[in-house]
Parts: structure tokens; sequence; C-alpha cells
């Protein structure tokens, strides 16, 4: 990889051959200085018990927590975020300071809000209004402590209807109209977006200032680069060229066993304290 960009691994999808507290010990004797999470809990709001062992899980293993997730419900079963389902806002506007509560111990500044499928029957511009609302408070919740609250368009979930760049980003400027809250961002997820048919280097030439954190995964198979045909490491260069300068999130499912996914990423890249 001829970029200079750090690299950082999603501990929800990759060790899952281990329980999820052991994980960040495993992404740390991998070399890497830092990890992000989908939301690590069942519920909206975790117990003080559950909260404590994963901020000392994380701590324990001297990583940094670069990356959460808010509670996206049971995303096993296909729940792809609350932040636009009707019937749940109580729950989701909960999760806000639970969430916001995990990053300030830890340190992690960029919150990640899966916008939530379309329901069955339901009404889209009922979910987009609820949708603002909430991404509001969510702004709202994240700026209490410095953070960003990232938008990221999805593949593989035929109801989530952010599936561009532009999806997500029109989301954002609804947000910003409605609230003038500027510290939302785009998550630019290379595979997904490449997989739901975008323009991926339009997108980092036209985009990379409203580019808050970036993730990637080859294609076909959502492996580690270098098992499909994505050109990821020319577009993390063009994206370092644009002047991104932040993480850059391994979410992949590994080929194999995870410790040896890492092969492509040199050492010298695995953190920032390398």
């Amino acid at each position: 990889m001829s970029h200079s960009l750090r690299y950082e691994v999603n501990a929800s999808i990759l060790f899952t051959e281990l329980p999820l507290l052991e994980r960040p010990a495993a992404v740390k004797a991998a070399g890497f200085d830092a990890v992000e999470y989908w939301w690590p809990f069942a519920e909206a709001v975790p117990s003080d018990k559950e909260a404590t062992a994963f901020v000392s899980a994380i701590r324990d293993a001297g990583v940094d927590l670069v990356g959460l997730n808010f509670f996206a419900g049971n995303m096993a079963a296909g729940d792809r975020g609350l932040v636009s389902w009707t019937g749940r806002e109580a729950e989701f506007r909960d999760n806000i300071d639970a969430t916001v509560g995990i990053g300030d111990q830890l340190g992690c500044k960029a919150f990640n809000a899966l916008y939530g499928n379309r329901l069955d029957g339901g009404d889209p511009a009922a979910q987009d209004e609820l949708g603002t609302e909430n991404l509001v408070r969510a702004a709202q919740g994240a700026a209490r402590i410095g953070g960003i609250v990232l938008i990221e368009p999805v593949s593989g979930s035929p109801a989530y209807p952010l599936l561009t760049a532009a999806d997500a980003l029109g989301v954002i400027d609804r947000v910003q109209q409605a609230s003038g809250a500027d510290n939302l961002g785009l998550l630019a997820d290379l595979y997904h977006l490449a997989v739901n048919g975008d323009d991926v280097d339009k997108v980092i030439a036209d985009q990379v200032d409203r580019t808050a954190h970036v993730q990637i995964a080859d294609d076909p198979g959502r492996h580690e680069p270098g098992t499909g045909s994505l050109p990821i490491d020319q577009q993390l260069t063009a994206l370092e060229q644009g002047g991104y300068a932040g993480w850059v999130g391994l979410e992949y499912k590994p080929s194999g066993a995870s410790a040896d996914s890492f092969d492509w990423v040199a050492r010298d890249r695995r953190g920032s304290r390398a």
C-alpha cells in the first residue's frame, strides 16, 4: 500500500472467533493501536456492569477506541439502525447518552448512526422527518464531547435507503439546515459504495472534505484487501492526496483466521504510536 494512512480494526467483524471483550487485546497483539466497534450490547442502554466491562477491556488492552456505532437494533436479524424507525424514538434517544458516555470515557469522538431500514407500510417522509429530529439530537449529544456523527451508505440491505454518498450527504444537509449542526460527516465505506454502484473515484475527488471516516473491504466477498478486485490502495492514496488524514477502519470478514488476514498491512501502518 503506497499511501501513509493509519489502519485500525473493527472488532465487531474481525476476531469473532474470540469473545467480544477479548478482541481488543488480540487487536493489540496483531500490532494495531486502535479499534472500532458496532454497538457491542444487546440493548440500547447497557447495564453499568456491561458498560464498565467494555470500557475496561479497551483500556486494559492499551488500544484507543476511535469509532463506535449507536445502537442499531438486531443487526444479525437484518436491522440497520433506529434513526428513522418510527415507534422506537425513546430507545434511540436513550442510546445517545449511553453511546456518548462510553465515548467520553474512552476518548472516542466518532459515532456512526445507521439510518434504519424503510418500514413495510411506513411513510418514507415521516421516517425522514424522524431521522432528521433524531440526528439533530445525536449531533447535539456528540457535540458535548467534541464528537462527530457519521452517516453511512450501506449495501446488502434492500430496505436501507442510503446507498450512495449523495444519499448520505443529503441527510447531512437536511440535518444541518434544520439545526445548524456542523458536526456530521460522511462515513465512506469504499466497499459498500462500490457494491452499490457509486462512482467511488468521483466521491473521493468531490467529497473528501466531507469525509470524516473511511472503512475498507474487498469485493467480491467482503474479505481483506487483495482478495478481490477493488482498487483500494489507489483510492486511499487519492483520499490522502485530497487531504484525508483520518483513520481507515478494517471492516472486512477475514478469509481465514483474523490474525492471518493482516499480512498486507505494514507493521508501521498499524497505529498511531508505531
